[in-house]
């Protein structure tokens, strides 16, 4: 059986004829449209091993991705450091003008054939093509612009990456629609790995920021190489004006909440550095960092998985209610455990990770990390309206949201850091609370169920928190590492006892992937033996 919404439109050979209706010579619908099967408990078993294959890719690439970073901040100068950076300001929103939100489209569209495929992979390559020319010729205005010599040649440097990012789009689409997170997992963090050694290797040699830039384009060569490899899809040489009009229709939602985030970002980091100075913009850039990187850790990988889940059994809402509450109970608890270590042990953990000199972002990290709790709710919403087909619907309501987190940062700025960070928990609590309308409409649930599970996790967190806060407390004099642990120890005890107590589905859920993780590890083992 297949997932309802999940279908392809093909042609089968007509049973009394022997004919066929003008499609593919077979009975089986093409691979790249196919749904996922359910039968037998299938599909929670891939969306299982989804998540675990994310999660592990995201682990493998922070560690390594520090690592890379502690040796080459020893072999290259502060000046390459902030020339990538300054054109990696740009190249973000280059590649998502490539891509135009096609991909997202792709993924939950209902009822896909191979032209929709092919459409998208024209327009995608054509228009990073222009878009990598386009790149690098900016790059002579922006050094004058910004007095930033050297800047040019990276810019033309970093070009190919948006070439690449354009002509793998399609076949990243296709692996996720077929919910196969293990090869996506792989290829990324074979990229990330061959573009590191790359990296460093280049600046052993002496490059100098080249060894940056050759990081960034042979990453994403790889990942695009893989992508195709791994797909095993090819464009044909067809192009439907009328489907780029359809996907066009839905991408610009998804382009312009990216967009909205971007001028949101810009127009944050502008008032804070004219009220503040870039000082304070440092310390507050630290704070999001670890907070990003506890998500990112956690709650993060569950997002790209349920999107494509979402869209793939949105025609069965009881079903995908339940899915939905399933998922939103696994976010909320992952992230409460991550965010309640930071709140609880801010100080030792600022100082392990960043080094002396950060103190500053102390307060700023623990306010976002409160913050981070009400965001991760967001994040799963957001899929879940992608997966429904409703980008716009999201874009209306980020317009609010982040016009309303610009207004409050113009207001407390002068104020202090500090404010600013309580003053995004202010902002996140409101946005949760106009989430809970929208959602429950598209679940066609009662909003009260939709904001039970988020109430119940404001507890988890509170008696977590408190016994994190009671043990960091207890353990003043000791060493900052040894207290990180014994917060770790104390959190982790009351949250899986609150956890079993007020969020039980989490724990069953997060328990099906502990064991979905034993059984494949048996089965690995048994082969070998075999």
């Amino acid at each position: 059986m297949l997932v309802p919404g999940a279908r392809c439109s093909w042609r089968r050979r007509l049973p009394s004829t022997g004919l066929r209706s003008g499609g593919p010579r077979s009975n089986v619908p093409p691979a790249h449209c196919r749904g996922v099967s359910v039968a037998g408990g299938g599909f929670g078993g891939r969306t299982a091993s989804g998540v675990l294959w994310m999660t592990g890719q995201k682990w493998v690439s922070r560690a390594a991705g520090m690592l890379t970073i502690v040796v080459l901040t020893r072999l290259l100068s502060p000046t390459d450091f902030g020339l990538v950076a300054v054109a990696m300001s740009v190249v973000p929103f280059v590649y998502l003008l490539s891509d135009l939100g096609f991909t997202a489209y792709l993924v939950q569209v209902e009822d896909p054939r191979p032209r929709d495929f092919s459409t998208a992979f024209w327009y995608s390559a054509g228009s990073s093509l222009a878009l990598a020319l386009i790149l690098g010729m900016a790059g002579r205005p922006l050094e004058r612009l910004l007095d930033a010599p050297g800047l040019a040649p990276v810019m033309w440097g970093l070009a190919p990456a948006v070439l690449f990012v354009g002509l793998g789009a399609v076949p990243a689409a296709v692996l996720r629609r077929q919910l196969r997170f293990r090869a996506v997992a792989l290829q990324t963090v074979i990229a990330a790995t061959v573009g590191q050694v790359v990296a460093v290797a280049a600046a052993l040699a002496g490059t100098g920021v080249w060894a940056l830039v050759l990081q960034t384009v042979v990453t994403q060569a790889v990942t695009t190489a893989l992508g195709w490899r791994s797909a095993g899809w090819k464009p044909t040489l067809e192009f439907s004006w009328s489907e780029f009009v359809r996907m066009f229709r839905y991408g610009a939602s998804v382009v312009n909440v990216e967009v909205v985030a971007l001028l949101r970002t810009w127009a944050e980091n502008a008032i804070i550095v004219a009220h503040l100075g870039l000082t304070a913009m440092g310390y507050l850039s630290i704070a999001q960092r670890l907070v990003q990187v506890a998500q990112d850790l956690t709650a993060s990988a569950v997002t790209p998985v349920t999107t494509v889940v979402f869209a793939q059994i949105r025609a069965d809402r009881p079903r995908l209610s339940a899915a939905y509450l399933r998922s939103q109970a696994v976010v909320y608890a992952v992230v409460v455990a991550s965010m309640m270590i930071i709140v609880s042990a801010g100080p030792s953990v600022t100082q392990v990770v960043f080094g002396s000199g950060w103190d500053e972002s102390v307060v700023q990290a623990q306010a976002l990390a409160l913050a981070g709790i009400l965001t991760a709710g967001a994040a799963l919403d957001h899929g879940l309206l992608y997966g429904l087909g409703r980008p716009g619907l999201w874009l209306g309501y980020a317009v609010v949201v982040d016009a309303a987190t610009v207004a409050v940062t113009a207001v407390l700025a002068s104020r202090g850091l500090g404010a600013v960070a309580l003053g995004f928990v202010g902002v996140a609590l409101g946005a949760t609370l106009l989430r809970w309308p929208m959602v429950s409409k598209q679940l066609r649930l009662p909003v009260r169920v939709v904001a039970l599970q988020f109430g119940r996790a404001l507890l988890v967190a509170v008696l977590a928190g408190g016994a994190g806060i009671g043990a960091y407390r207890l353990t003043d004099g000791l060493p900052d590492l040894v207290r990180i642990l014994l917060v770790l120890v104390a959190v982790g005890a009351v949250w899986v006892g609150s956890v079993r107590l007020l969020l039980s589905r989490a724990l069953s859920e997060l328990v099906g992937y502990a064991r979905s993780i034993a059984n494949r590890a048996r089965r690995g083992v048994n082969q070998e033996e075999s």
